[in-house]
């Protein structure tokens, strides 16, 4: 069966662009971290269409370093924007919402990952998908577990679900 599609904007070629189910991952640890992740919520709502948001977990940094703790959680939804367009999205997001990159790992108001775009594979200089962390990481998958369980990973061809529980029971 065909994936559905959504015709382009006017003016376009009217040629119908294929609709993917993308995955997002959500997370803060400055300032008032529910109110930035329902910023963003409310932001991608304007774009993706079908959100679906988990419920939000308090995580350490994955790291270690001495910081505040990540308030994470993840979002689902349907587009058909192309990864580079969604990449954009989520960078504008986080910038409007006082995120400064000012070293790897730097406590952030707002981070915004692409973890999945439908069965898209994607390397480039901007862009890794499937984002090539979010396998190992539980602020990731769990709740995400919780809102798309039969989302596949197109590298292991493994569900969400499926790799929870591998990285729970390795």
């Amino acid at each position: 069966m065909a994936p559905p599609t959504r015709g382009g904007a006017p003016g376009e070629s009217g040629m119908e662009r294929p609709v993917h189910r993308v995955a997002v991952a959500l997370g803060s640890n400055l300032g008032d971290r529910a109110s930035h992740l329902a910023f963003a919520a409310d932001e991608l709502r304007r774009v993706l269409q079908d959100v679906v948001v988990s419920t939000l977990m308090e995580t350490p940094p994955e790291d270690g370093t001495p910081q505040p703790l990540f308030l994470n959680g993840a979002l689902v939804g349907l587009t058909s924007e192309g990864p580079q367009r969604l990449l954009a999205i989520l960078l504008d997001i986080e910038q409007r919402r006082g995120r400064v990159r000012s070293y790897i790992g730097a406590p952030r108001t707002l981070d915004l990952d692409l973890v999945l775009v439908g069965a898209m594979r994607v390397e480039s200089s901007t862009l890794c998908l499937p984002h090539p962390r979010f396998r190992s990481r539980s602020f990731v998958l769990e709740p995400l577990a919780e809102i798309a369980p039969t989302m596949v990973d197109p590298v292991t061809g493994l569900s969400v679900r499926s790799l929870l529980a591998r990285l729970r029971h390795p």
